[in-house]
């Protein structure tokens, strides 16, 4: 049974790699400032939005991977500490930056929302489907 799981775990890594190297290799190809992680990821919400790719053939091992994320930051965190220097200069400024950035999405998520909201109610009203919002 233990085996039976290992492949399955292992297929389905296998199915989110493929895609990370598809977005890789597009990225690279077409030139663009996107990351080709990004790309996969983007390649990966298609196929999960078109059926091509079930929810099911991807779960437990995307389920893995964020319940470990944590441990995927930590390298960066480390190699963050190596640049004393830099935050004891731009401290502040990188700060501010952050923080506004932060906030900046913050209320534009919460805009988004309120106004997605909105259009749903009104469209409840007039007895419209959500899908048509």
């Amino acid at each position: 049974m233990k085996l039976k799981y290992a492949l399955i775990f292992l297929g389905q890594l296998f199915i989110l790699w493929l895609l990370n190297e598809i977005g890789m290799k597009l990225a690279a190809w077409l030139d663009i400032p996107i990351p080709g992680n990004v790309i996969g990821m983007i390649l990966l919400f298609i196929l999960l939005l078109t059926g091509v790719i079930k929810l099911e053939w991807i779960n437990e091992a995307s389920s893995f991977l964020l319940k470990h994320l944590v441990f995927f930051f930590l390298p960066i965190t480390v190699g963050i500490m190596t640049l004393g220097p830099i935050f004891l200069n731009y401290g502040i400024p990188l700060a501010f930056v952050l923080f506004g950035s932060a906030a900046f999405g913050i209320i534009l998520t919460g805009a988004v929302s309120q106004l997605l909201a909105s259009r749903r109610k009104v469209a409840k009203e007039r007895g419209i489907r959500d899908h048509n919002i």
